[in-house]
């Protein structure tokens, strides 16, 4: 069976997978490994589901290991009876990288496929950016010279990430908690920008290594890589032309003026909003000291009637004092 195209991972199997080392082999350096359930359509896997197997194995020794093959009988027997399209498709481990025991593990998991298994390996805590697995696939290689006889090696296999509709509402409800409201989405797609073109600068690192080493002798010459990188540099630009540069130029340009005329915008916005919260300022200020001036007012108003009605009581005891004297005399 020739190799599969792409390998495609649902967010079930990759939770699944967390979980599983959570469980086993947290805060250690062991491994933990399990059995991948899916199809394959068209060249492309598509892994669904997954369960967990016993596995064991010597940290000093690595060709001395334990992998419960009559505990992966009876669950896949039990997978089977529930969805019996999922069939095995491969295994995975939790790495972070391949070790000499994985072909002998893959040639096991083999007698329970339909074709040849892949091999998934997921960085529970990954350090790169990226993709947090890779997959991987068995084949025969063969010396150029012949010198040797053919020994099965793995290559590596395009990954990503697919989900049913049911799947994605059930991402989101999980996401729900993570996510941070207050970010905009402006913010999040910069932050997605930046982790990609880390993700390239990485990738190029990487390529650069190879290519030193293939160049001091390191590391044997490989066709099928230079290939894949000749076509990089064919999917390049052509800078030297001037037609290009213009066009890239013109882009640029109209994306700087589509920057600054937000720049002004969002400049007027912001003195529109401070010259309104100045003036609601002012308002509260003078809402907040009219009720003083007008109890000023109606004590000033209190004062005035009471030295009236004083007045008023002087002139009519005046009044009464002069008719009295009025009387005497008489």
């Amino acid at each position: 069976m020739p190799a599969p195209d792409k390998v495609v991972l649902h967010p079930l199997v990759l939770l699944s997978v967390v979980d599983h080392y959570n469980r086993v082999a947290k805060d250690t350096h062991k491994r933990v490994v399990g059995v991948l359930l899916g199809d394959i359509h068209k060249g492309t896997v598509d892994v669904t589901n997954s369960f967990a197997v016993p596995f064991e194995e010597d940290d000093h020794d690595p060709s001395i290991w334990f992998f419960d093959h009559s505990y992966m009988d009876c669950m896949y027997r039990m997978f089977k009876k529930v969805n019996a399209r999922e069939k095995v498709v491969g295994w995975y481990h939790t790495g972070p990288q391949i070790r000499q025991s994985d072909l002998d593990i893959n040639a096991l998991i083999a007698k329970y496929s339909d074709w040849s298994p892949t091999l998934v390996v997921c960085e529970v805590e990954p350090k790169e950016i990226g993709l947090p697995f890779t997959a991987y696939y068995s084949v025969d290689e063969i010396r150029d010279d012949g010198t040797e006889k053919a020994q099965k090696v793995f290559i590596s296999l395009p990954t990503e990430v697919g989900q049913t509709e049911a799947e994605e509402i059930g991402v989101e409800h999980l996401l729900r908690d993570v996510r941070d409201a207050t970010i905009s989405t402006l913010a999040t797609d910069v932050s997605a920008k930046l982790l990609a073109l880390k993700g390239l600068a990485s990738r190029l690192q990487e390529i650069q290594g190879y290519m030193a080493a293939v160049a001091s002798g390191k590391m044997p010459v490989s066709h099928d890589i230079v290939e894949h990188l000749q076509d990089i540099f064919n999917l390049l630009p052509n800078m030297s032309v001037e037609s290009m540069s213009k066009a890239l130029a013109v882009k640029s340009n109209d994306m700087m003026l589509a920057i600054y005329l937000a720049s002004l915008i969002r400049s007027v916005l912001a003195l529109h909003k401070l010259i309104d919260n100045k003036e609601q300022h002012m308002w509260n200020e003078k809402e907040a000291s009219a009720p003083k001036d007008i109890k000023k007012i109606e004590a000033a108003k209190k004062a005035g009637d009471g030295k009236e009605s004083g007045d008023g009581k002087d002139v009519a005891k005046v009044k009464d004092s002069d008719s009295k004297s009025g009387k005497g005399s008489k």
